[in-house]
């Protein structure tokens, strides 16, 4: 796993870890995973973020990328900021194919326990008030509801619910 004072990996850096539950291997991102990446976003929302906006992260020194990868494909992907004392979860997707294998779980699995290694009090994030799925999920790996963001998502003006998986000191 990447570590906060560390770089994002250039083309051709092996680095990553198989997951024996679901077939999967976790490694960092490359710019050259961006069309892979974009093929699943624009398959998971409704209003996708764009290419720059993933060039964007790439660049943001605390930002994390987590790829999962089956085979040679990549089928699903975790943005993180790994701060200080926390980290904030900004984005999670697995390609529609893939899903309901343990994949998102896995990723987010690895995201808590990178947070736990790097002794962070808590992870937080935001999800649509509407994507109770997630919500399942995120409700089975510890994570708690701590509030509505009203009117969160720009788009459509959905709320977002805060939800935190909190670290005992």
């Amino acid at each position: 796993m990447e570590r906060s004072g560390e770089k994002p990996l250039e083309d051709g850096e092996p680095r990553g870890f198989l997951v024996p539950e679901c077939g999967v291997h976790l490694r960092q991102m490359n710019p050259s995973d961006l069309d892979e990446i974009m093929t699943i976003e624009r398959a998971s929302f409704s209003y996708p973020w764009s290419a720059r906006f993933f060039l964007q992260e790439l660049r943001v020194p605390c930002a994390r990328y987590l790829l999962a990868v089956l085979g040679e494909r990549i089928v699903g992907y975790i943005i993180y900021w790994l701060l200080l004392s926390e980290v904030d979860i900004h984005n999670l997707a697995v390609h529609p194919a893939y899903r309901r294998r343990g994949i998102g779980r896995s990723l987010l699995q690895a995201v808590i326990d990178e947070a736990r290694d790097h002794r962070s009090s808590r992870i937080t994030l935001e999800v649509r008030k509407s994507n109770e799925a997630a919500q399942r999920l995120y409700q089975s790996l510890g994570f708690a509801a701590r509030g509505v963001r009203k009117g969160y998502y720009s788009d459509d003006g959905e709320d977002a619910l805060a939800m935190a998986l909190e670290f005992d000191s």
